[in-house]
């Protein structure tokens, strides 16, 4: 028998594939990609951590003493609390075909992950490790909100909150932008999450902040962090996980995660950058607290971009979020009195705004395929606006409602007594030593 080299079966293999059309060779469904899949399961492991412990550690170093336990219970309890509901409801509601209703809303398919096994994919990955992905922005998301209303509310109304809003708005609004809904037909673009987790917990915060009303003592008492420490630490591990939130949403190990990555690192430290100097311009001192929060801001506003701008204009994003976002938290929410403890709006709601908006201005076509404004397409400013304008009717609409019925069954606020004496010993029955 007539042997071949190695070199002889390949030459004819690649010989006879040019004899097969090329829309055939198209439609070869892509398979399993390991590549693909070691860098997502690395990028859900950072994203994880940027709630527990990065959120845990940036909150809980902000607030005064007396909360710091109960502060950190609640980024660790949402995780877990969103976890079930997210394998029991969520990922099915945001993700699956909501048939005649799809342009608002998943169907009950994946209800309690059912139909997804160990060779489903979604893309190059596994349809498990994609679902895994997506809930870790499910937990960040309501325990961002947290921060708005530090201090003040009941653990047990937490919960029913968390439970309520993530089914009824977190899972429409990140069905309506990735899930195959109207936002995602329209042309909106979010590469990882500007409108569905910044936008979104930006105004649920702002309208639990002012329904649940200013912290007693608020204008009056030092209410300065405990432990800037903590929040440093807690703000270089978000950093660090957002390398995992923006590049892991281009689902694959390739040139465009580079570019998310290159992308986010430049917008967050343009925007630490401006913060600082514009604290020190108007303060006279650079502050450590000032310094991570213009750096969150960054991270936050180049988040829908990252996918689509180059380096260039992830510097005037991240210099924008910078100057914006202190502009909010220094000056907007002192003259106007409301009591958002820890920023969420004026960070999260307005960076993702201002990133949002400039997406629509800097996109650019080589990245992520589509054009904005300096690329000739003028309108997709308007679609982000419209896109932004969706987020903030539902969040708020969604967030208030949950908030009445709420307070009318069960209360959302601790007596006057447990918020002076602290929430550690009251609620949890541990305190900081």
């Amino acid at each position: 028998m007539h042997m071949f080299s190695r070199g002889t079966l390949a030459t004819a293999a690649i010989w006879l594939v040019s004899f097969v059309p090329a829309s055939a060779q198209d439609a070869v469904e892509p398979g399993l990609d390991t590549g693909d899949t070691a860098w997502m399961l690395t990028a859900t492991a950072l994203v994880l951590m940027m709630t527990i412990p990065g959120l845990a550690l940036f909150y809980g170093g902000m607030v005064r003493r007396k909360n710091v336990l109960a502060t950190v219970m609640q980024s660790f309890a949402v995780a877990c609390l969103v976890t079930v509901l997210w394998m029991a409801v969520g990922y099915s509601l945001a993700f699956s075909d909501g048939g005649g209703l799809n342009a608002w809303i998943g169907g009950s398919s994946r209800l309690m992950l059912s139909g997804i096994g160990v060779d489903s994919l979604t893309g190059t990955i596994p349809e498990m490790l994609f679902v895994m992905f997506q809930l870790t922005f499910a937990i960040i998301t309501p325990a961002l909100i947290c921060g708005a209303f530090a201090d003040r509310m009941k653990f047990s109304a937490l919960l029913w909150f968390v439970a309520a809003w993530l089914i009824v708005v977190y899972c429409p609004i990140a069905h309506w932008v990735w899930g195959g809904g109207f936002l995602g037909d329209d042309g909106v673009l979010d590469f990882a999450g500007g409108t569905v987790v910044h936008i979104n917990s930006g105004i649920a915060g702002l309208v639990a902040a002012l329904v649940i009303g200013r912290r007693v003592g608020f204008g009056t008492e030092n209410m300065a962090p405990h432990n800037l420490v903590y929040s440093v630490i807690g703000a270089s591990l978000l950093w660090v996980g957002w390398f995992g939130f923006n590049a892991g949403s281009a689902l694959a190990a390739n040139g465009l995660a580079g570019m998310a990555i290159a992308v986010t690192q430049v917008a967050t430290a343009a925007a630490a950058l401006a913060w600082m100097f514009a604290e020190w311009l108007t303060r006279g001192k650079p502050s450590v607290l000032g310094i991570i929060s213009g750096a969150v801001a960054g991270l936050v506003a180049i988040t829908p971009a990252s996918g689509f701008v180059t380096p260039s204009g992830a510097l005037w994003i991240g210099l924008a979020a910078g100057l914006v976002c202190f502009f909010m938290v220094t000056w907007v929410k002192v003259k106007l009195k409301y009591d958002d403890s820890l920023d969420v709006f004026g960070i999260h709601g307005m960076g993702g705004i201002v990133g949002a908006v400039l997406t629509g201005v800097f996109a650019a076509p080589e990245i992520g395929g589509a054009a904005g404004m300096l690329y000739g397409n003028a309108g997709q400013v308007w679609t982000q606006v419209l896109g932004i304008a969706a987020t903030v009717i539902w969040s708020g609409f969604g967030a208030f409602v949950i908030l009445k019925v709420i307070d009318l069954t069960i209360g959302i606020r601790v007596s006057k007594d447990v918020e002076i004496e602290g929430l550690d010993v009251n609620l949890h029955g541990e305190v900081l030593h």
